[in-house]
């Protein structure tokens, strides 16, 4: 089968990272599996930068040109980068500067109305991840008025790794429910993806109507995120739909020696060591670090005799002291294979959040074998057993976090099987092997379905 994956990164956050790993999956298990991102940042062999400029108009590849060859003055001359993001941006296309001080959400990606006809070979399944912008080209990559289109020659899947397909333009709503009748007076414009005006009801309803006339086959995480999609205007565009969980790699993430794992990390071995992974921790508003650096500070005044270590893996930054320890935050580890050893040298993963579809991390931990204490925040449940291989406490609640991590780590035996069930529930229910089964099975329905209606 070829599959046809687009995503926005091939190296970023958890939904880049979902994207990689079913393509890399995918092929290990003959497929012929390939994707296209709308900006590339490794050599992988099989992704391909989604081009727009070839099929722009005369007028905007002509001032696209005259700024590449600006590119050679950047750090050279002063100003030359903000010269060069005024030709692209607002000379080279008007249209879309308008738009875009409008708080209209940029659709003018043309390369997507050639994704089917391309070099490439024609694909079975065209898989569609994140299709807004990332968090460092919020401007966006993809034409979604391509959609009806793309669906009615191909089957398509979304799979949804937050709302803003939902949204008037934010990919977590925070707590507002206006994006479920139209959305318009929006009460925080800078969420991501930020806009500066609100036409937030004006983007609505023009995914609406998209939406409307597509066939869309609709996979999420978790079953929390599909129960907001069926109140969402997303719904009648839907034909078919799963919950699929994300998967992890047991051959990286996977129980290991503690003590081999720390001296590797130049961590002290007989400290109590708590993991919170998130990229951009501090300044990440969907995740929750306050929560977490007042937990790691109860945990350490509640720790007399023994050093309690938080280490915050994503962010860069000096030590911070605690009672009886310490927080190090350690930069985003491009290796996953380094990464794992964080998880293996944890006594517990602790994570916080303000709002989190399916986050990678947990199953990371679970699968390392390292029991979870976590905020109870949308699909988060799903990801814990309650009492054998992690704990939840409500959103912000730094007294429970600390109360469950001071509870576990002051019963070593306790601990220790929580983390033994932890990694044989990842391996039961969270391998990378069964999600990508099971999205090779819904293909197989999809092309079903799509050659009925064809007929």
């Amino acid at each position: 089968m070829r599959i046809l994956h687009v995503s926005t990164y091939d190296q970023g956050g958890g939904a880049e990272a979902v994207a990689c790993q079913l393509l890399d999956e995918h092929r290990r298990l003959g497929h012929d599996s390939f994707m296209v991102v709308g900006e590339k940042r490794t050599s992988h062999l099989h992704i391909h930068s989604l081009e727009h400029q070839q099929f722009s108009g005369v007028w905007d590849r002509s001032w696209q040109g005259v700024a590449d060859r600006l590119l050679p003055l950047e750090g050279r001359l002063r100003g030359v980068w903000r010269f060069r993001r005024w030709l692209q941006t607002v000379v080279a296309d008007p249209q879309r500067w308008i738009d875009l001080c409008r708080g209209r959400e940029n659709f003018r990606f043309p390369g997507t109305w050639h994704l089917l006809n391309g070099s490439l070979d024609r694909p079975d399944i065209l898989h569609c991840h994140n299709l807004h912008g990332g968090w460092l080209s919020a401007g966006g990559y993809f034409d979604l008025r391509a959609l009806p289109w793309l669906t009615s020659q191909v089957p398509t899947v979304l799979t949804l790794h937050d709302t803003w397909l939902l949204t008037g333009h934010c990919a977590y709503t925070l707590g507002c429910e206006r994006w479920k009748d139209g959305c318009g007076s929006c009460p925080d414009l800078s969420i991501y993806p930020p806009v500066r005006r609100d036409s937030t009801e004006f983007n609505w309803q023009r995914k609406r109507d998209i939406f409307a006339r597509s066939r869309l086959h609709l996979v999420t995480p978790s079953q929390w995120l599909m129960d907001q999609v069926n109140q969402s205007m997303l719904a009648p565009g839907v034909v078919q739909s799963r919950v699929i969980p994300n998967g992890v790699d047991l051959s990286v993430f996977r129980p290991g020696d503690k003590s081999e794992a720390r001296q590797h990390l130049g961590l002290p071995q007989e400290a109590s060591i708590l993991l919170y992974a998130a990229n951009a921790a501090k300044s990440n508003r969907f995740k929750d670090y306050p929560t977490v650096e007042a937990a790691a500070t109860k945990v350490g005044a509640a720790s007399h005799g023994q050093r309690v270590i938080m280490i915050v893996l994503g962010e860069g930054g000096t030590v911070f002291p605690i009672p009886n320890g310490e927080i190090r935050y350690i930069p985003f580890v491009k290796d996953r294979r380094t990464t794992a050893r964080f998880y293996q040298a944890a006594d517990l993963y602790v994570h916080a959040a303000r709002s989190d579809t399916f986050p990678n991390t947990v199953l990371e931990a679970l699968a390392s074998g390292v029991p979870v204490v976590a905020t109870a925040v949308d699909g988060i449940p799903e990801q814990i057993d309650e009492g054998r291989t992690g704990f939840l406490v409500p959103k912000g609640d730094a007294e429970g976090l600390a109360s469950k991590v001071v509870q576990l780590i002051s019963q070593p035996r306790r601990l220790r099987a929580m983390g033994e069930s932890a990694a044989q529930t990842a391996a039961a229910k969270f391998s990378l092997e069964t999600q990508a089964n099971a999205y090779l099975h819904f293909y197989e329905q999809m092309r079903q379905s799509h050659a009925e209606v064809a007929a």
